[in-house]
């Protein structure tokens, strides 16, 4: 296992670990009118915080336990199709060969859209060169071994300012998503940047150098907008702006996605706890999502959520 591997396997653990604590100062068994007991979650590590603070708003509402694991979306779908879990938070949709290992296993599952994420390339407030960026030249950045050090060599009619680079630490979800889309591989990143999981770390040295670029979560750069240009950018259909409204219609790609939670259907038929739970996400999606910093779903998204979490016969 590889430095890396292991510390997000140990981030996995402790956050289950001081999920269980959490959940411990109430009897799982009390919980809810559905007396089902404590549900379990398990995947992501980019959507475990919408979870997360979800289930702390819910215990705090319905002294309901609910435990998230943390063990990556593959992961978190194995434990699923095994029926380990009455839900798995994915940061993409099930794949082929995940819903052939649910069929195995006889599970059947509902997928629900409960939030977007969205990430933001920040410039210092004085960069008045660059207003979009296109993935080819953020690649050109980011890309392991790059030794791109000046704005002028991501495109001639740059000026000759030296660049510094900011950005997440390689624990976060937010760093596995942005070498991924940008890399073409999880992890895959050069190494000489500022990296920290405290973005507030990005925020102070992008706007303590004129020629800083750094990236984090579009909640975050909207509570530093006054000291932080937010750069459009190009996936191949023009340059589009970081907001909500771009986010939530998936124009403003590829740095915005749609995250997840599967439900086990026999979760729903034996726990009306996760029926509840399930629907406390839509009736206070704004406040769960802005809170893990995520960008809330329209009212569309979250109508449509309702609908089909009725189908499902909740």
């Amino acid at each position: 296992m590889t430095t890396r591997g292991f510390i997000k396997a140990l981030a996995a653990i402790t956050a289950v670990a001081l999920l269980a604590v959490v959940a411990a100062g109430c009897g799982g068994d009390d919980g809810g009118d559905g007396g089902g007991g404590v549900i379990t979650a398990d995947g992501s590590s980019t959507v475990g915080p919408f979870v997360t603070t979800a289930a702390a708003d819910f215990k705090d509402e319905a002294g309901v336990d609910v435990t998230v694991g943390i063990s990556g979306t593959g992961g978190g779908f194995e434990r699923f199709c095994a029926g380990e879990t009455d839900l798995s938070n994915a940061s993409r949709p099930i794949d082929e060969e995940e819903v052939a290992l649910c069929e195995e296993g006889g599970i059947e599952y509902v997928e629900f859209r409960v939030a977007t994420d969205a990430l933001t390339n920040v410039v210092n407030s004085e960069n008045d060169w660059v207003p979009c960026l296109t993935v080819e030249q953020l690649n050109a950045i980011w890309e392991p071994g790059s030794k791109v050090n000046n704005w002028n060599q991501v495109d001639p009619s740059f000026p000759d300012v030296s660049m510094s680079l900011f950005g997440a630490g390689t624990d976060s979800g937010t760093f596995d998503y942005f070498t991924d889309v940008i890399n073409g591989e999880e992890g895959a990143s050069r190494t000489d940047y500022q990296a920290s999981e405290n973005d507030n770390v990005t925020v102070q040295g992008v706007s303590g150098d004129r020629g800083g670029l750094g990236y984090f979560g579009f909640s975050y750069y909207e509570d530093n907008q006054s000291t932080l240009k937010a750069l459009e950018v190009d996936g191949g259909n023009g340059c589009v702006a970081p907001s909500v409204e771009t986010a939530q219609n998936d124009t403003y790609t590829p740095l915005s996605r749609p995250l997840f939670v599967y439900v086990k259907q026999a979760s729903f038929d034996e726990n009306e706890d996760v029926r509840n739970f399930i629907r406390f996400m839509f009736d206070n999606n704004d406040t769960i999502a802005t809170t893990a910093r995520f960008v809330p779903l329209n009212q569309e998204q979250v109508d449509e959520g309702i609908a089909k979490l009725e189908e499902a016969g909740a």
